[in-house]
């Protein structure tokens, strides 16, 4: 996926990482989208990662996360996606993201669940947008 994201943006820095160890310094990244990328976070591991996305965010950047919703249960499949491999992922609650993020220290300002609309979803989507601190609230 990467490769295939800097072949077609060759001006836009792609990088691997973990959400709880991104690989930019303090303050430099001017916007962060985690698309459906928390749903590989259990809900205890998200105040960790909202943490480390408030500590990479410049002051006042903006933050789209996306991600299956629910209860905060637990979705384990032996053979994902006819791959032979488990795979753990988590639906989490729009209100407890929205909390979490904002404990920690990013502003959400917007959210908004939709019901399943594509053949591959049985869960509700959330979606929550977020700034880091201003340099004034730092």
């Amino acid at each position: 996926m990467l490769a295939i994201a800097r072949r077609a943006h060759p001006h836009i820095r792609f990088e691997e990482g973990r959400l709880t160890a991104l690989p930019f310094a303090d303050g430099s990244v001017v916007g962060a989208v985690c698309w459906y990328s928390i749903i590989h976070t259990p809900p205890d591991g998200l105040a960790e990662v909202f943490a480390e996305l408030r500590r990479v965010l410049a002051p006042d950047r903006p933050l789209l996360v996306a991600f299956q919703a629910g209860d905060g249960e637990t979705v384990h499949r032996d053979d994902a996606h006819g791959s032979g491999l488990p795979l753990t992922n988590y639906r989490h609650s729009p209100v407890a993201v929205a909390d979490g993020m904002n404990a920690a220290g990013l502003h959400v300002h917007a959210r908004t669940t939709r019901d399943p609309a594509l053949a591959h979803e049985s869960t509700p989507q959330a979606f929550l947008l977020a700034r880091s601190p201003s340099a004034d609230d730092a």
